[in-house]
């Protein structure tokens, strides 16, 4: 989750000329793009790898692109990046309503492919009304990917120093460490583009994009962080916006105002969403395989243990990781109780004991792959990687303090959030003090949206990532909004509620503006 190797496929395309161009209206001091004004897209045919997936009677309604931006918008001496697009055609042409750009979140997450997997998201109707246009963000896959490293050892070196729940002071300081020789490889061979990485940054390629495909304003869906997106394009372009719907919502003001703060409360939401699990697996009974007892203190049990000492090749900071990750999906809820019991009966060992052992490790290996890093590599093996996650996090995310704060930040998130405090601390929080960026242009607000039509939130109350307050706190920011709830578990809900589908179709293509305050229930609930 927090170094993920993010590499989009390869595609042909063809380079457009610079943009935008100097004619442009004036939003909050910043040039919107115009249409007419702006280069085009040049949209051309897509490598073979890029459509991987997509069946063969579907492939004429692909075509691809790279776009070329500003490194900064704001002084064009400093050179110009490319962008990579996909887009799918709308189907229905002559009913066609204009461009949907999507972003899955992250941030550093790759959206080249977002349209090849738009039936899962979205109704029908908004395939066949809309081009689907999907785009790596500047920094990230195929859009001038910022690397920290050259060579693939150097990224192993550090992030396998990296303990994702130090405990002892060795460990600590040891991670401390690794993550300021993270910043100094940052700093010696990520270029300018470092300085450019912030959500401000996105958004102002994001509507010389929305200019260069014909449109006159922007349709967006963003997944998570893809939230600050979307709030953030409104803020600062509100004349340009028509219909915006944002799943799984950061709260904007907060992660631009205190990083330190945002992520604690982060924490908090892994806590909502592991106890409302252990409350349904108990509830659903021998569906969940660890449900007998009390799964709360089971689960305590099992962490205050691994604290203490692995359990075969399990140790904390996998443990934690993996129960993290699994929480994102409720299909990976039976897998995860599963483990979780494999677990509990390996501290407490039955009669066949050496068999429950054996059981245990294998089951874990592959709820949670591994640590960060890479393995058997070659000395001289390039990297592959980018590094965006933290160059857009530590830029939008002001941490007021020294990293030496960073062990007593952890030791006092862990007494509020015992099982995540301290990993939410050590990922999200450890790095940033340290990071080589200088005076990012961020965009801090004003957030309410002075815009046409409502933009449309979307939250579940057990969205552990994303927890459900701060989807309430977006649409109260907004001001300008509507807020569908959903009681479901898991990140983001769009194409698993078929309530809110519908909705946002009909925001989508006509415009049509739900009633405030709705709740749906999903498609499936855990266990079932």
């Amino acid at each position: 989750m927090r170094m993920a190797a993010l590499v989009g496929a390869l595609f042909a395309g063809t380079l457009s000329g610079l943009a935008p161009s100097a004619t442009a209206a004036e939003e909050g001091g910043v040039k919107a793009a115009q249409v007419g004004a702006t280069a085009p897209v040049n949209w051309g045919a897509c490598a073979t790898e890029t459509l991987a997936g997509v069946p063969a009677d579907q492939v004429h309604l692909y075509s691809c692109a790279r776009y070329r931006v500003p490194i900064d918008h704001d002084n064009a001496a400093l050179g110009t990046i490319d962008i990579a697009l996909l887009k799918r055609a709308a189907k229905v042409t002559d009913q066609r309503v204009g461009s949907l750009f999507l972003n899955p979140g992250g941030p550093g997450g790759s959206g080249l492919r977002m349209p090849i997997s738009g039936q899962f998201y979205f109704q029908p109707q908004v395939l066949d009304r809309f081009d689907l246009i999907g785009f790596d963000p500047r920094g990230v896959g195929q859009s001038n990917p910022l690397r920290c490293f050259t060579t693939a050892e150097d990224a192993d070196e550090v992030f396998g120093a990296m303990i994702g729940v130090p405990q002892s002071r060795e460990e600590i300081s040891g991670t401390l460490a690794a993550y300021r020789d993270y910043g100094q490889f940052c700093k010696n061979n990520a270029g300018s583009l470092l300085n450019h990485m912030s959500t401000k940054d996105v958004v102002r390629d994001l509507d010389t994009l929305r200019a260069a495909v014909g449109d006159q304003k922007l349709t967006f869906v963003g997944f998570s962080y893809g939230t600050l997106i979307g709030s953030t394009y409104a803020g600062m372009f509100p004349k340009q916006t028509r219909a915006i719907v944002v799943d799984g919502n950061v709260d904007p003001k907060l992660r631009t105002s205190d990083g330190v703060a945002y992520d604690q409360q982060r924490a908090d939401g892994f806590e909502i969403a592991l106890d409302a699990f252990l409350k349904k697996c108990q509830q659903v009974g021998p569906k969940c395989a660890f449900s007998s007892g009390n799964p709360r203190a089971k689960f305590d049990e099992v962490r205050d243990h691994l604290r203490k000492q692995p359990i075969d090749s399990v140790d904390i900071s996998l443990f934690t990781g993996g129960v993290a990750s699994a929480l994102y999906s409720p299909t990976r809820f039976p897998g995860l109780a599963e483990d979780l019991q494999a677990l509990y009966d390996t501290i407490h060992p039955s009669t066949n004991t050496d068999a429950v052992k054996v059981a245990a490790a294998p089951a874990m290996k592959t709820l949670v792959p591994g640590k960060n890093g890479l393995a058997d590599i070659d000395p001289d093996s390039p990297y592959l990687s980018d590094d965006s996650y933290f160059a857009v996090n530590c830029s939008d995310k002001p941490m007021n303090i020294k990293q030496n704060k960073v062990p007593q930040i952890a030791a006092d998130t862990e007494r509020k959030s015992p099982t995540f405090g301290r990993y939410q601390v050590f990922s999200d929080i450890a790095g940033c003090p340290v990071w080589p960026a200088k005076n990012p242009d961020v965009y801090r607000g004003p957030w309410r949206a002075k815009t046409d039509t409502p933009i449309l939130v979307v939250g579940n109350y057990y969205d552990p990532a994303t927890q459900y307050k701060f989807s309430r706190r977006m649409a109260d920011q907004l001001g300008n909004a509507r807020l569908l709830s959903v009681d479901a578990f898991g990140h983001c809900i769009l194409g698993d509620a078929a309530g809110v589908d519908k909705i946002a179709a009909d925001y989508l293509i006509d415009l049509k503006v739900p009633a405030d305050g709705q709740v749906f229930q999903p498609n499936v609930q855990p266990f079932s």
